[in-house]
């Protein structure tokens, strides 16, 4: 049984820093291209970044370009999200997505095979 499990969510200012986590298990964490997520109330999910297998390469949505890092520890099975900077548009649930056989873009949500049950990101100005 795959889980994915997002932790490090909170209420930060605007300006500051915060660092998600997601810790895989049930899958073959290595083989999996890694992706974030995020959804605001009355909003589509939209794609945050993602990083391949062996963490070669990451993609990153416009909005988060240069604020945010997206990094993975293989040995441990989870991926990270560095936010820094933050601003209150960025306030949203937070989720992390796993894909094992990329067909199209990385951003698409309908990618991914397995998803996280998310962690609220709350950004006060």
């Amino acid at each position: 049984q795959v889980q994915l499990v997002e932790s490090g969510g909170g209420l930060v200012q605007a300006g500051g820093s915060l660092r998600l986590s997601c810790a895989a298990s049930g899958l073959t964490f290595s083989s999996y291209i890694m992706g974030w997520f995020r959804q605001a109330p009355g909003k589509e999910r939209e794609f945050v970044a993602a990083i391949t297998p062996r963490g070669a390469r990451t993609y990153y949505a416009d909005s988060v370009k240069g604020r945010f890092t997206i990094s993975r520890d293989n040995a441990k099975n989870t991926v990270f999200l560095q936010m820094n900077s933050v601003k209150p548009e960025d306030t949203a649930v937070y989720y992390c997505a796993a894909d094992k056989t990329p067909l199209g873009q990385v951003s698409a949500a309908g990618e991914y095979d397995y998803w996280g049950q998310g962690t609220q990101v709350t950004v006060s100005s």
